[in-house]
């Protein structure tokens, strides 16, 4: 008979696959090396496993022991497997940005879940890698794992990882690609290729709001590179110790639309259904094509499975949300789709100027309408109001009329874009748009942006 003894034994030996539609313009041969297959479905089970095994070996947890650790998700559930077969008990900490489904998924498996803020700094006392700390102090017999700055989260992939991707590729593997967070894959990885053969090239995929692209570039750490963004999985605000940079060529940014629509590309074009970051390493190897030639192998590593996205990422509603889902915007009533469903807000020539202030702030707006008897006969925008009433601050208690503009222009639902556009100007803060014979809404330079993206 042949079995396994427990899911453990399962992890790795997952397979490679080439990339054809989406890389037929990349003159290098694509391999994906697929982590899905591994029993949690992501790459992080054998940084798990290794960090657990290396803690037990040296006394850093005990049996019928606490195991905490800060996790985008993949690392948790690669960490619950193994908490299930060996009897500890598991806390996940995770940043509120993170997909519901990866939530649901570590509560499944047994995990206790805290949720914690995106938008703080790493030392903030809320932040999801403070939490994991402090709890560890606080629970008897627990184990902090930090695989941020645990070596054997380098090492799993330096046992593991990097030999199968020589013995699959025999050796002729050129480069390797892969989104970075924690860093162990890549630095793992990197370190056993390079001494197999040093002119393999290590590329790192980093996303916009993260520091390591500039820092491995400049050895600067630019805290204004820091700000939030969605993409899961890589980058970080923060240089955790796993990150050798030595090992890593270079970094390429991808954005957050980028990785998502590729993500989505490569599930509907490979019938390949992986992760977010997925999705950011095959547009940042599109975006460094011109490196590439034909006899050069591309090893790009897909950390996780689509299923921990189908919430986000595979969600028509959300991609459309963020301005992600490329639909094509030729006429005026295309510009208007996003928020056709919300009532046009207006003031009238009556309403006091703080009316209209209140609705700009209520409503985050920068231009009101102004409607009397049914009929536009003005506008009120920010940009005015602002320079009024630095000159006169009681206009605010004036009805709207003493501060009341031209009234934007009115187009047909079947006007095109490329005319809309044209209306704009220096005076000109947005355009009406009147559809459904008697209905009107409101085009902004936002809607224009987001068309011509």
């Amino acid at each position: 008979m042949k079995f396994y003894n427990n899911v453990l034994e399962t992890i790795g030996n997952t397979p490679l696959i080439r990339i054809n539609g989406l890389c037929k313009d990349v003159k290098a041969t694509v391999l994906a090396k697929v982590e899905t297959t591994n029993p949690g479905n992501s790459v992080k089970d054998r940084m798990a496993v290794q960090m657990i095994e290396d803690a037990e070996k040296d006394g850093r947890l005990k049996p019928g022991g606490t195991v905490i650790e800060g996790t985008s998700g993949n690392t948790g559930m690669g960490l619950a497997l193994a908490c299930i077969i060996k009897g500890y008990q598991l806390i996940c900490v995770l940043s509120d940005k993170q997909s519901k489904e990866k939530m649901d998924i570590l509560r499944a498996v047994g995990a206790e879940v805290h949720v914690c803020p995106t938008n703080v700094a790493p030392d903030d006392p809320r932040s999801y890698y403070s939490v994991s700390k402090r709890l560890a102090t606080e629970i008897p017999n627990s184990w902090y794992v930090n695989q941020y700055d645990n070596p054997s989260n380098t090492k799993a992939h330096y046992l593991q990882t990097g030999p199968e991707i020589w013995e699959q590729t025999e050796g002729k593997i050129t480069h390797f690609v892969v989104g970075v967070g924690t860093g162990g894959t890549i630095s793992g990885v990197g370190k056993y290729l390079k001494e197999q053969n040093p002119a393999i090239k290590i590329w790192g995929i980093d996303t916009y709001g993260s520091v390591f692209k500039k820092y491995h570039e400049t050895g600067i750490f630019d805290e204004n590179e820091i700000y939030p963004y969605i993409t899961e999985g890589i980058g970080e605000d923060i240089l955790p110790k796993n990150v050798n940079f030595d090992v890593i060529d270079r970094f390429e940014k991808v954005t957050d639309k980028d990785g998502a629509v590729y993500q989505r590309r490569l599930a509907k074009e490979e019938g390949i259904f992986v992760g977010n970051s997925a999705g950011s390493a095959i547009k940042g190897i599109l975006q460094l094509k011109e490196e590439l030639n034909e006899e050069d192998v591309v090893v790009v590593l897909f950390h996780d499975h689509g299923s921990r996205y189908v919430g986000k990422m595979f969600n028509d509603d959300w991609m459309r949300d963020r301005g992600f889902l490329a639909e094509e915007k030729t006429v005026a009533v295309d510009l208007i789709k996003g928020h056709a469903a919300k009532h046009l807000v207006t003031v009238t020539p009556t309403d006091p100027v703080s009316q209209g202030m209140l609705l700009m702030h209520q409503y985050k707006i920068s231009q009101i309408p102004v409607v009397e008897n049914g009929e536009f006969v003005g506008s009120i925008t920010d940009k005015n109001l602002f320079a009024r009433l630095l000159e006169k601050p009681e206009l605010k208690e004036l009805p709207v009329k003493h501060i009341m503009e031209a009234c934007f222009p009115i187009v047909n639902a079947n006007k095109s874009v490329e005319e809309v556009s044209k209306l704009f100007t220096k005076e000109t803060q947005a355009v009406l748009v009147n559809y459904d014979s008697d209905k009107h809404h409101i085009i902004t330079r936002q809607d224009l942006i987001q068309a011509f993206s």
